[in-house]
């Protein structure tokens, strides 16, 4: 990505946006954690629940796709562009983990996530223009965010679906350690009064994914 032009990575930011749609690459980089976990007797109202949660991960993860792709883009650091996209291609493996386990749960991933996707893909690009200090913090409170949401789901998940609940726990280790990372590498903390419209903003998306 550091050699291509700006052209070239705007087609390439394209093939990802497709297959971020259709649920990431052809080829996984990790197999699900609940590749070895035994389905779960659940009747139909734990199961409609369980795929709520996981329709709203995976929106969450195609979130995630948008917004570091958008700030890889306008990244002003090469090291800082490619800490973004090692997370992008770790998010992917979330991505197909999600709609793997919707799949078996004979559910549809969001309706809305390409509206998801572009938001985000803006906020991240918008975001690395400004500064890689502020497109760091951004990863980190967003990282926070979906780290807060997981613990929710682990809590809300019917207690007999392991395979949900493996990959769940399995993300949220992900994503705290990306939220680490991103300010060990020099992202600003951001202010609690900001922290808190990333809620609410947070909180509408996950609600509409849950049902659509």
């Amino acid at each position: 990505m550091l050699n291509h032009s700006l052209l070239d990575q705007l087609v390439l930011k394209a093939d990802r946006t497709l297959k971020a749609m259709a649920g990431g690459r052809a080829v996984k980089t990790r197999p699900s954690p609940a590749c070895n976990t035994p389905e779960s007797d659940l009747d139909l109202a734990e199961k409609r629940h369980a795929a709520g949660l996981m329709r709203v991960n995976h929106a969450g993860e195609v979130c995630a796709q948008g917004l570091y792709e958008g700030q890889a883009l306008t990244a002003k650091l090469p090291q800082v562009r490619e800490q973004m996209q090692e997370a992008a291609d770790e998010e992917e493996d979330h991505l197909f983990w999600c709609q793997q386990r919707l799949e078996e749960l004979d559910s549809h991933t969001s309706y809305l996530n390409p509206l998801w996707y572009t938001a985000s893909f803006a906020i991240g690009a918008t975001a690395g223009l400004i500064s890689d200090k502020i497109s760091l913090g951004f990863v980190a409170a967003t990282e926070e965010q979906v780290c807060k949401h997981l613990e929710s789901h682990l809590k809300s998940l019917p207690a007999q679906d392991e395979k949900s609940r493996v990959i769940v726990e399995q993300m949220l280790e992900d994503e705290a350690r990306h939220a680490h990372t991103a300010i060990e590498s020099g992202g600003v903390r951001f202010p609690a009064p900001l922290k808190a419209t990333m809620t609410l903003t947070s909180k509408a998306m996950t609600k509409a994914s849950y049902y659509l």
